[in-house]
């Protein structure tokens, strides 16, 4: 169980393992916008709060077509997708990269009647949960773990239930 999981669980608090940060945004209509809702200190916080381990994390905001070549590209799946997690190693130090497609967040959001930055939140600890190995494609189990433990620490960092 990370630290986050058992400080949201209220079973102790614990300091935040340390993280390297490379927030990125791609050149794409809107970017500013998206800029805005994601101020690195804030980036940083969710993204730190989901970490059982130190890391070393690239986040990087792009556009609808990059965000569909690269799932293409490693997915072999032709649209572009919410968030895509490239883990490199998991220990001792978290290796990842996170790609956010702002055109699709800001999509989900208005459709889930979501912030922008709420859902933002979440994805962001989607991902990095990802970057540690949790599945929720594998089994039911496996999702309705991930699912809980989202559920969990996005409530410690003050956002509803995304689901």
């Amino acid at each position: 169980m990370s630290n986050r999981l058992a400080a949201a669980r209220g079973t102790g608090v614990a300091a935040l393992p340390p993280l390297e940060l490379s927030l990125q945004f791609a050149r794409f209509p809107g970017a500013a916008a998206h800029r805005a809702v994601l101020p690195p200190a804030r980036v940083r916080r969710w993204v730190a709060f989901a970490l059982a381990r130190p890391a070393e994390l690239s986040v990087r905001i792009v556009g609808e077509a990059e965000g569909r070549a690269l799932n293409l590209q490693y997915r072999g799946k032709d649209y572009a997708t919410n968030v895509l997690t490239f883990d490199y190693a998991r220990e001792p130090v978290v290796l990842a990269d996170l790609v956010l497609c702002a055109p699709v967040v800001e999509r989900e959001a208005r459709e889930q009647r979501k912030t922008l930055q709420a859902h933002y939140a979440h994805l962001l600890v989607h991902g990095t949960l990802h970057a540690q190995g949790w599945d929720h494609e594998t089994n039911e189990r496996d999702a309705l773990a991930m699912e809980a433990a989202e559920i969990l620490l996005l409530g410690a960092l003050g956002f509803s239930n995304p689901y």
